[in-house]
């Protein structure tokens, strides 16, 4: 049985330089991921509008 230790992190020295470089990367990172999500929000949006205009048909003009 394994036995489990408490950590606590209590501070994090990290240069500046370093963390601007990180977050560069960070957002260059999210455009792509951005991408992907909004492909997957429209085909979903498509597949539960399409399934709402078949069970209830077109909306009333």
């Amino acid at each position: 049985m394994e036995e489990s230790r408490e950590v606590v992190v209590s501070g994090l020295d990290i240069p500046f330089w370093d963390l601007v470089w990180f977050m560069v990367k960070l957002a260059l990172a999210s455009i792509p991921a951005l991408f992907i999500l909004y492909f997957i929000f429209g085909l979903l949006t498509m597949l539960f509008g399409g399934m709402m205009h078949l069970f209830m048909g077109p909306p009333p003009l």
